[in-house]
């Protein structure tokens, strides 16, 4: 897939302040600081698209940026955790929810991991509420120029034994660097042939 235009549409603070849905979505989430600005600013060849921050959850609005006239890329806040009593629980926006709940068109959700960490909890808790959702999603493990090849593996081999303990099937999986383009082909690849099967059904 060739990149032709990549314009920043709007940003809304919540679901009913949203764009009418008139074209298939693709949203990224991920914890804060694990590079999703970095990374939509590589798949569009837009260096200053999404506005990269080395401030830990910049990003507090939704913002939809229009890919080639013909689809979109939604750019969500990041999730952390919250101090309830004596534990932390997962937390996000109140908009992220109900966008991931309720929206229409998304074909597909961008789950950003860190690869150079071992499976963290807070990653796992998300996934495993997103597999609520009706959304499919497939997960980006981020900046493997930061650590060795066989690092990074390793690490994306630790996560997907960990979910094959409850989920049958993994889905799709990229290894990704914003800095050296690793993983642009591919899931430059994995969108366009979703939304050829989405123009097919």
């Amino acid at each position: 897939m060739k990149i032709k235009s990549a314009i920043f549409a709007t940003s809304a603070p919540d679901l009913k302040s949203c764009p009418l849905s008139t074209r298939p979505e693709f949203a990224f989430i991920g914890r804060s600081n694990v590079g999703k600005s970095s990374l939509i600013n590589m798949l569009t060849g837009r260096n200053g698209l999404a506005k990269v921050s080395d401030t830990p959850g910049k990003t507090r609005l939704i913002n939809f940026f229009t890919i080639n006239d013909a689809w979109s890329i939604v750019d969500l806040p990041g999730y952390g955790y919250a101090k309830v009593g004596n534990m932390d629980r997962l937390n996000f926006n109140d908009a992220v929810g109900d966008f991931l709940e309720r929206r229409e068109g998304v074909l597909a959700v961008f789950v950003l991991i860190d690869s150079r960490l071992p499976p963290q909890r807070i990653d796992q808790e998300f996934i495993t509420w997103l597999e609520s959702c009706s959304a499919p999603y497939v997960l980006v493990f981020t900046k493997t120029d930061k650590q060795s090849a066989g690092r990074s593996q390793e690490n994306i081999e630790l996560f997907k034994q960990g979910m094959s303990e409850w989920r049958s099937e993994l889905p799709p999986i990229f290894p990704c660097s914003a800095k050296t383009k690793l993983g642009q082909a591919e899931i430059l690849g994995f969108i366009e042939q979703t939304l050829a099967k989405n123009r097919g059904a």
